[in-house]
């Protein structure tokens, strides 16, 4: 049980100067978006307020944290979708597509961890050791993508702290294990 001053559930606060400057105040310092994209993928929500105003910028600043992201070489959204998106500004269905994106995120969470166990039970007598960890890797790859939307990704399909791509010469390893996969299928299905 939580004691009775701890504020770890409450957001914490953050203000954003003119020279654009985040200052947290909970720990009384100044952090910058990194910080922030941080406490998002710990699921350490925030309010980020303009501190001449008091505006809730929170929008704004979580769209710069996604677009530093994806100048870091973290492209996750596709030009396509960025064009349709900025499209959608000037229709007449913006408010639809906020609840839309949320539920599309919810159902995309649903059915990775579908997909993740299905695998883990067909796939997982048939891996050798250490290679049932490269794909745990490779799911936690996606997992880490869908972390960039935490608001819409539910905190219970998270899990620890996720790792980049594999190396390159697993690359191989797994080329190989999936043509072994493949050939016991067919020898299986022979014996049928």
């Amino acid at each position: 049980m939580k004691a009775t001053g701890d504020t770890s559930n409450q957001p914490v606060i953050v203000k954003k100067y003119a020279n654009r400057r985040l200052y947290n105040t909970e720990s009384s310092s100044y952090i910058t978006l990194e910080n922030l994209a941080e406490m998002v993928r710990k699921d350490r929500d925030f309010i980020v307020y303009d501190a001449k105003t008091g505006d809730d910028i929170t929008r704004t600043v979580l769209t710069q944290i996604i677009v530093e992201e994806e100048g870091k070489g973290n492209a996750l959204l596709p030009t396509n979708f960025l064009r349709q998106l900025i499209g959608v500004y000037g229709s007449n269905v913006p408010n639809m597509v906020p609840k839309y994106l949320e539920q599309a995120m919810a159902n995309f969470a649903k059915q990775q961890e579908t997909v993740r166990e299905t695998v883990t039970k067909t796939l997982g007598p048939f891996l050798p050791p250490g290679m049932e960890e490269v794909g745990r890797k490779n799911l936690a790859m996606m997992e880490r993508a869908m972390t960039l939307f935490t608001p819409f990704y539910p905190a219970e399909m998270k899990s620890e702290p996720l790792v980049a791509e594999p190396p390159v010469e697993y690359k191989e390893e797994i080329a190989a294990l999936r043509a072994e996969v493949e050939r016991l299928q067919q020898e299986l299905a022979k014996k049928k």
